[in-house]
This record gives C-alpha cells, sequence and structure tokens, in this order.
C-alpha cells in the first residue's frame, strides 16, 4: 500500500507550528500543512518558512495555493525544498498547470489534485490521467461555491460520483471526499464517511482532530456488513440466494472487500 493510500488527513495551518505535533499526535493518517484557506494573506510568509516534516513518522503534504495567486510560485519552491510526501494542489483544472506544478517539483514529489470547481471536474478524468496525480480530493465547499449550490449530498452526487470514475479510469486510487464543516457532532462526519464509502471514495479530509475516530468508523465496515459479507461468502460457489437476493462471482468480491477492511 501506498503511503497516500490513506483514510483520514489533517488539516493544520501552516502558520501555527505549534500544532505541527499536536496535531500529529492526533492519529490522523498524515498532517496537512495548509498555505491556503487556513491562512491570512499577511501570514502566507511566515507560514512557508515554518514548513517542516521531522515532528511525526505520519505522511506530510503541503497545501500550496493555487495557480494564479501571488503566493503559488513560492509554495512551490518551499515544497520542493521540503519534499514532502505530497504536493496538495487546490483549484486544480487544467492539465497544463499540472504540467508546470510537475517540472518544479520533479518526479519525486506526487500531486494529489483537489477538484474544486466546474472547470475542474469538467477535466476530472484528464487530471487524474496526469502522470504527476496520485490522488483526486474534493473540495465540495469551494465548488458549490463555484456552482451556487447547496452543501448537501443530492447537490453533489454527480460529481461525487464523476471523481470516482475518473479516478478509476486512471488507474489511480480512489479519490478522497471533502470536509464536513460542522465539528461538534462526531456522528454527522460517521455519516459523511459512510455515504462516501458507499459511492467508491476510501479518504476524507479532517479539519479538527475530533474529526479523525468518526471518519474512520465510517468508512470501517459495520456489524450488518459484517454479516451480510460472511453470509454470501458461506454461500459456496456459482449462482445462490442470500436475503432472498441472488448472489454470485462479482457480489462475492464486494464481500470479500469488505471483510478485508474490517481493521
Amino acid at each position: 500500500m501506498s503511503a497516500l493510500d490513506f483514510i483520514v488527513p489533517l488539516f493544520v495551518p501552516a502558520n501555527r507550528p505549534e500544532r505541527f505535533e499536536k496535531a500529529a499526535a492526533a492519529a490522523p493518517d498524515a498532517v496537512i500543512l495548509d498555505l491556503e484557506d487556513a491562512v491570512a494573506p499577511d501570514a502566507k510568509g511566515a507560514a512557508r518558512a515554518a514548513l517542516r516534516t521531522d515532528f511525526t513518522h505520519l505522511p506530510v503534504l503541503v497545501r500550496a495555493n493555487a495557480a494564479g495567486t501571488p503566493w503559488h510560485a513560492d509554495d512551490l519552491a518551499a515544497a520542493a525544498r521540503l519534499r514532502p510526501s505530497a504536493l496538495l494542489l487546490p483549484k486544480a483544472e487544467r492539465p497544463e498547470t499540472l504540467d508546470a506544478v510537475a517540472a518544479l517539483l520533479g518526479p519525486e514529489i506526487p500531486v494529489i489534485a483537489l477538484v474544486e470547481s466546474a472547470l475542474g471536474l469538467a477535466h476530472a478524468r484528464a487530471l487524474a490521467a496526469h502522470p504527476a496525480v496520485r490522488r483526486l480530493a474534493f473540495g465540495s465547499v469551494d465548488f458549490c461555491a463555484d456552482l451556487g449550490c447547496a452543501h448537501i449530498r443530492e447537490a453533489l452526487l454527480a460529481a461525487r460520483s464523476e471523481l470516482v470514475l475518473a479516478s478509476r479510469l486512471a488507474g489511480i486510487a480512489a479519490p478522497i471526499d471533502g470536509v464536513t464543516t460542522r465539528i461538534d457532532d462526531p456522528s454527522e462526519a460517521t455519516e459523511d464517511a459512510r455515504y462516501a464509502r458507499d459511492l467508491g471514495f476510501t479518504g476524507k479530509l479532517a479539519i479538527h482532530p475530533r474529526q479523525i475516530a468518526p471518519i474512520r468508523d465510517g468508512f470501517r465496515p459495520n456489524a450488518e456488513d459484517i454479516a451480510w459479507a460472511e453470509r454470501v461468502l458461506a454461500s459456496g460457489e456459482g449462482a445462490a440466494a442470500v436475503d432472498g437476493a441472488m448472489v454470485d462471482e462479482p457480489v462475492r468480491i464486494r464481500a470479500r472487500g469488505i471483510l478485508a477492511a474490517r481493521g
């Protein structure tokens, strides 16, 4: 398994280095040092200067500012020196931008392309197929702002499904879902994670340490899932009926995946 095949990466503002160790101690699967949304314009330089990876054994990612912003080039130069586990590229929209990013970072720093706009979604398959891209991620809040739609499941189903399909067609790891903005209700993060899992996502961005365990719970098969999978695999080979439904090899493949994901 790749170091980037994680379930729960946690954001931490890069201008708050006193929080880096605390973020890692919360036991996410990766730490994202954020130079973009979490950092005010007048703190961008200080945030860039504070970047480091020596505070943890976990993968450390850097979210740069988007192409076209005044900070983008300096962020890429800092990432190239730091050599993080990956660069999280916001507002990923065009393969040509990825060409330029990859040229500056070199082949050893992969990119996670954060799709956050209608244009990014329209080019999702090309982004996923770019040689620098290891995974796609969904910037659902920014996506809603771009389209003027509500941040609800019904409005985002088509976008989420396209990211899963684009990743599969490109042969890369399944995408990472966007954030749950509410941090005072752990059950909401669990429910959102389970919904993303059911669509084919295998990770979800976290914005607060208290979301880490709930998100993992959402991606972990529950008792009902496990019991169903065990009944399916006990049905033998060939076509059979389980719980009144037909079971054959494709269904058994899913059942094996559920049991493998018990953790």
